[in-house]
């Protein structure tokens, strides 16, 4: 279990230091590692365009649609078991008492999360994590960070991504310690984070096409809707309003227009 808080220790280090050491004058405050985060948003771009896209279009061409919606339920249930938690530490009793009887009846009603019961019986899905917690108890989100592999992220949600990984998320652990009882292959507990990552993948395809029709600078766009997107997660949908910062003199201080005896040459 320590060795995974080891790596991904050694993984955000990396990612600051090499950061911080190719920025060049970037222009948005949130995003001071902008030159090393547009390096490995085009590596990811470069992998899922030859890799990781491809698989995710067979999969969702030759895979039925309700074995797509099954397998999209039985990871959407797994990640419960993080929501449930981070609902403790943000103290929200009533959520996890709604999340938790959502985990009971998707894993045994629903055939270990195949079918999405608790949604019928208003029991809604919920998205917590510890970067959400830690924002709930005031930690500040840092600077706008993409991870190698992963993705869009922030200081704050890599510190995050890491306790949930190593304490909360099931296919993690099993990745780090082996499947039990005679399912302990490795190969075996990798192979369903790779399902679970292709899974991911084809649900956005869809969601790709507007993307790339309505953006002139991906990367750009894809940063602003990420930290808009988490800012209304950690505030649950009702995040502060910024303040608009003015300058009094300036608001106040109008030129008084001229008149006609003003001008040169002018007579009264």
């Amino acid at each position: 279990m320590k060795s995974i808080y080891i790596k991904y220790l050694i993984l955000l280090t990396s990612l600051i230091t090499t950061g911080c050491a190719s920025v060049s004058g970037p222009s948005d405050p949130r995003d001071p590692l902008e030159s090393y985060n547009r390096a490995a948003y085009a590596f990811n771009d470069g992998f899922d365009e030859y890799l990781l896209k491809p698989v995710a279009k067979g999969y969702d061409a030759v895979t039925p649609d309700p074995v797509i919606k099954g397998v999209n339920n039985f990871f959407s249930n797994l990640d419960d078991v993080i929501v449930i938690f981070n609902d403790l530490l943000q103290l929200k009793p009533l959520q996890f008492a709604s999340d938790t009887g959502r985990f009971i009846i998707n894993s045994t009603l629903g055939l270990a999360g195949l079918i999405d019961w608790a949604s019928d019986m208003n029991m809604p899905k919920h998205q917590e994590d510890f970067g959400q917690t830690l924002g709930y108890w005031g930690v500040p989100q840092g600077p706008y960070l993409v991870i190698p592999f992963w993705g869009p992220s922030t200081i704050r949600d890599g510190a995050g991504l890491l306790v949930d990984s190593a304490q909360f998320d099931p296919v993690w652990q099993e990745v780090e310690n082996g499947f039990p009882m005679e399912h302990r292959e490795r190969g075996l507990s990798w192979g369903v984070t790779v399902v679970k990552a292709v899974d991911t993948r084809a649900s956005l395809l869809k969601a790709e096409n507007i993307l790339n029709e309505a953006a002139l600078d991906r990367y750009t766009f894809i940063r602003e809707a990420f930290l808009q997107r988490r800012q209304n997660l950690v505030y649950d949908g009702n995040p502060p309003e910024e303040e608009i910062e003015f300058n009094e003199d300036e608001l106040f201080d109008f030129d008084e227009p001229e008149t006609p005896s003003d001008k040169p040459g002018s007579t009264r």
